[in-house]
């Protein structure tokens, strides 16, 4: 299978999925969520796969949706859940529509959370918005002290649909991370137990090698037991339900008033501007605010 935005490799039961736009921090386009959910399923097809790890080309991990485009581009046709008539005409947004396009992202970054083998992230760089979904999707999650994860979208324009975040770090410190929006390193990343654990930049690639050859030795039948029983135990909390209700909220979060705010200053500035204003700590749109 030929990939656009991934690259895929197996050597000795390790699979490596690497998100491979390395020019753009490996931002997410329209191809990567069903490369990420078809590369996992060869995994799982492959009785010579015991465990998957997924990293980042170059110096990050994954910076999120490559939304500078859609946020620059005049209209709502920038935005998920627009559509056209035959004409050409631009409709009103469709909240299912929205809901069908992100809703199926999610599924496919979902792949690596129901893989039958575990999955284990590696995390250098950033993991900022939906690259923190991809991440916290895995089993496992390694990160280098520097590195920077965080979901600065709950500003505005955002909600994460994958909903991980409370499942990882209980309900507080979830709010913490998403009432801000604010990137932490990977150091207190592990201290809050949102990743598995923190190593030195340069001690990255060997760490993860050395847990994924602990991984490799077990029995493929054994892993996915133990994976389904803890999995079962975290859907029964109601990941599924919260999963959709999240979807739902980040198509909505680009269409408030705040988020229309968004949307314009992305066109008037820029999205990098637009993404300053947002994160500065002042009272954005103040003429708006509810």
């Amino acid at each position: 299978m030929s990939f656009h935005s991934i690259t895929y490799e197996v050597d000795d039961r390790v699979a490596t999925i690497t998100l491979n736009r390395p020019d753009r921090l490996n931002a997410i386009d329209l191809s990567m969520p069903a490369e990420i959910a078809a590369a996992v399923e060869l995994a799982n097809s492959d009785r010579g796969v015991h465990v998957i790890v997924v990293s980042g080309a170059g110096r990050a991990f994954c910076a999120g949706y490559d939304l500078q485009a859609f946020a620059e581009i005049a209209g709502t046709g920038g935005t998920q859940g627009a559509a056209r008539s035959e004409d050409g005409a631009e409709l009103p947004w469709d909240p299912m529509l929205d809901f069908t396009m992100m809703h199926r992202n999610t599924i496919d970054f979902m792949s690596l959370w129901r893989s039958h083998k575990p999955t284990i992230a590696k995390v250098r760089g950033y993991a900022v918005a939906g690259g923190s979904d991809i991440a916290l999707c895995c089993d496992l999650v390694v990160i280098a002290e520097d590195a920077m994860i965080g979901y600065p979208p709950a500003r505005v324009w955002g909600c994460p649909t994958t909903a991980m975040w409370a499942y990882r770090i209980g309900a507080e410190r979830a709010k913490r991370m998403l009432f801000t929006g604010d990137l932490i390193t990977g150091r207190e990343a592990a201290d809050i137990g949102l990743v598995l654990e923190a190593v030195p930049p340069d001690d990255l690639d060997a760490r993860v090698a050395q847990i994924a050859d602990r991984v490799k030795g077990v029995p493929r039948n054994q892993l996915m037991m133990q994976k389904l029983m803890v999995n079962h135990a975290i859907e029964a909390m109601g990941l599924n339900q919260t999963q959709v209700l999240a979807t739902l909220f980040d198509g909505i979060t680009r269409h408030t008033p705040e988020g229309e705010w968004f949307k314009r200053r992305a066109e008037e500035v820029g999205f990098k501007q637009a993404v300053r204003e947002r994160d500065s700590g002042e009272n954005i749109a103040q003429g708006w605010s509810r």
